[in-house]
């Protein structure tokens, strides 16, 4: 089994979605003593955001890729190659103007790939990185989850949501922290109610299927 833990926030040891990813990871490794984990901190070595170079082409030019070129597409090859082979995937991502941190934007970007974490049929899309389980240690400054109006500005989880789903993972689990910049103790509450939902995950060994 096969654990790929992921980072997004600018933060360091100030980041609340950090602090939650860590807890998830050791809950999970608890469980799972011998499983093989990969670390990504995406803002400290973010890939490029796509160009004409990462997606191995430019206006007029001749068949053979640049060095540049190789060198994005090298990139996203180990990019997506560790997505795949990973079985729980824990990303931390907290939100940014509304929307994920543009460092993580930028790795889905790169993990998007057609015939490789989906493919086009007649019949639409169809993901093709099934059987995984992702984790999305949320964390917002205000609140959006308790009215409409609120949700509709919120294009962070549902966003998550919408591309692991499109990618062909049905099993998206989420633990949220909100109202994180409205004083300190509502911060403090948020946190701890998001640590107890971490702390009442139940993980089974991984000769066994992973619940909760």
């Amino acid at each position: 089994m096969k654990l790929l833990h992921i980072d997004s926030s600018v933060l360091g040891a100030m980041s609340a979605s950090r602090q939650l990813t860590t807890k998830i990871r050791a809950k999970i490794v608890t469980a799972n003593p011998g499983i093989d984990v990969e670390y990504l901190d995406l803002a400290a070595d973010p890939p490029g955001h796509l160009n004409a170079d990462s997606l191995g082409f430019a206006a007029g030019q001749s068949a053979e890729l640049s060095s540049v070129q190789r060198r994005e597409n090298a990139t996203s090859e180990a990019l997506v190659s560790q997505f795949l082979s990973a079985d729980l995937i824990i990303v931390g991502a907290p939100l940014y103007n509304f929307n994920v941190p543009s460092q993580l934007k930028a790795w889905i970007d790169r993990i998007a790939q057609a015939g490789r974490t989906f493919k086009y049929t007649d019949r639409g899309a169809v993901g093709l990185a099934t059987g995984k389980t992702v984790f999305i240690a949320s964390s917002r400054g205000g609140v959006y989850s308790t009215s409409e109006a609120a949700r509709a500005m919120e294009h962070q989880e549902s966003y998550l949501q919408v591309m692991f789903g499109f990618l062909g993972i049905t099993d998206i689990r989420i633990v949220r922290a909100e109202g994180l910049a409205m004083g300190d103790a509502v911060r403090a509450e948020a946190m701890r109610a998001a640590s107890a939902e971490i702390n009442a995950l139940n993980f089974v060994s991984a000769d066994e299927s992973l619940v909760s």
